[in-house]
């Protein structure tokens, strides 16, 4: 029986210049974060531990409303706010896939990840103690690099508003 994948974000990783590892519970690096400033346009890119490129993260720009868009593995996903009453939720669009949903309080780092109304992943601050850094806790068999990629675009998308 395999168990859930905890992986360690930083809080403020727009702030600290072009690259950001994402750890495993054990502090060892299994991500890297690639900032690029291209264009007056965000982009980042998720890359594994070899340097190949994973995800590729963008702003969507002159949209309505606040959008990213995800490559991976020849897929697109786009992942943009969704305003339900006085709460703001995020919509994920698979290309292909399952779409997700995400609920809770973004800019505290304490939501979850849904599929069809079931936790997928959950964003917390309770699980490290180290100053500005949250975890992403991932269910067993599900897409790690995915879901990373939603992270950072949540991240991004719900700092832009501050």
């Amino acid at each position: 029986m395999s168990s859930k994948v905890r992986l360690q974000m930083r809080e403020d990783m727009f702030s600290i210049g072009d690259d950001f590892w994402i750890e495993n519970h054990s502090g060892d690096k299994v991500f890297k974060v690639d900032n690029k400033k291209l264009r007056m346009r965000e982009t980042f890119v998720l890359e594994d531990m070899s340097g190949h490129e994973v995800a590729k993260i963008r702003e969507k720009m002159l949209s309505v409303r606040d959008k990213m868009t995800i490559e991976l593995d020849g897929r697109k996903v786009v992942v943009h706010k969704n305003l339900v009453g006085f709460r703001d939720r995020y919509l994920v669009d698979v290309d292909g896939g399952e779409d997700l949903k995400a609920k809770g309080n973004f800019l505290a780092h304490e939501y979850r990840i849904e599929r069809d109304g079931d936790t997928v992943a959950e964003v917390s601050k309770k699980w490290f103690r180290v100053r500005e850094t949250y975890g992403v806790e991932v269910e067993p068999g599900l897409d790690i690099p995915l879901i990373l990629a939603v992270t950072v675009c949540i991240d991004a998308l719900a700092r832009k508003r501050d």
